[in-house]
């Protein structure tokens, strides 16, 4: 079993480790996680390969049409999703995570496990 980091080597790790800008590296992170549906529409995400819009719709209960594709745009738009239309009869679209949106996997099962852990 993985040994949780002690304070001490966060400190020293977190200290060491600053964006190119000076900044704190997390805060890149939240601010694109930030926002009611998008850590809801990853989580879905994250559960399939591909999926369309309507897939995506029914999966985070309580999103509008309008935030789905307000959160899709910016997720895309930071490069975690990637958006592929297809110009057929009917026309559909599918969306997919990146390496880049498949690159926090580990992080949202290190959240995962805190939330079963601290979650009511």
């Amino acid at each position: 079993m993985e040994q949780p980091i002690t304070f001490e080597k966060y400190v020293e790790i977190a200290s060491a480790s600053v964006t190119e800008s000076g900044g704190c590296p997390v805060t890149a992170l939240i601010s694109m996680l930030q926002g009611k549906w998008k850590s809801p529409v990853l989580y879905a995400m994250s559960l399939n390969d591909i999926v369309r819009f309507g897939e995506l719709k029914k999966e985070v209960p309580g999103v509008t049409n309008t935030m789905l594709t307000t959160t899709l745009r910016e997720l895309e738009a930071d490069g975690l999703v990637h958006r592929e239309q297809f110009n057929e009869i009917p026309p559909h679209v599918e969306y997919s995570l990146t390496e880049k949106g498949k690159n926090l996997f580990p992080v949202f099962y290190e959240m995962l496990k805190w939330g079963l852990k601290y979650a009511e």
